[in-house]
């Protein structure tokens, strides 16, 4: 198993500097992780740094909180994609999801899928702030919202992804949706075991660590 393939190496402290993202996208093209994971004023830069390899460039959309409005998650992801983003993770607003609003909650979602057409969304959930039924709601509204991704976590709430919500998302969208764990995930046993339940990528700011931790370099 390619494990390097799964990864999105991320970097998205407030503090991150533009030293820090130029050494992410080198770690990324020497690792050929799948993509990197930067803030949408980092998407340029980035952009420029993998435009000769194979690395996609991700970019998070109202985050890390996701309760602001719609029309500045739209913005902001049509900027991002405008200045090279490959791929858009927004935050579900975790506020009306839990006041059961879930129109709003779809049209949040739709709005930023529609607006940024064939570019692939991943809706972060924030599984620590939600109850199980919770999780499989917002999985629900994500597959009417016809979304790409559904991710657990923006790895700054509580906690981070868990496999027991990996396994729900998972049972609930089964291959309607593909699933992006991320928060906490930091060696190679760990990654392991979310593909295993279902994950498709794997976000982390640990990549090279949980390459290096891997012994047998035949697997990546």
């Amino acid at each position: 198993m390619k494990v390097n393939k799964y990864i999105d190496h991320t970097a998205l402290k407030s503090s991150t500097t533009e030293r820090e993202i130029i050494d992410l996208c080198n770690e990324a093209k020497e690792h050929q992780f799948y993509a990197i994971c930067v803030s949408s004023s980092y998407v340029p830069l980035a952009k420029q740094l993998v435009s000769k390899s194979t690395v996609k460039v991700c970019s998070v959309v109202g985050f890390p909180l996701g309760n602001m409005s719609t029309e500045a998650k739209v913005f902001e992801a049509q900027q991002a994609v405008s200045d090279g983003a490959d791929e858009i993770d927004m935050v579900i607003n975790i506020g009306l999801l839990n006041s059961k609003n879930y129109v709003a909650v779809f049209k949040d979602i739709s709005g930023v899928k529609n607006a940024i057409d064939k570019t692939p969304l991943k809706v972060i959930l924030e599984i620590s702030e939600l109850s199980k039924n919770e999780i499989i709601k917002a999985c629900e509204i994500c597959l009417d919202a016809k979304v790409d991704f559904i991710k657990t976590s923006t790895g700054f709430s509580k906690s981070g992804a868990t496999l027991t919500a990996v396994k729900i998302i998972k049972k609930t969208v089964k291959n309607r949706a593909k699933i992006k764990a991320s928060g906490g995930i930091k060696d190679y046993e760990t990654v392991r075991k979310y593909i295993d339940a279902g994950a498709d990528r794997i976000g982390t700011s640990s990549g090279v660590a949980i390459l290096s931790g891997n012994l047998s370099t035949s697997n990546y």
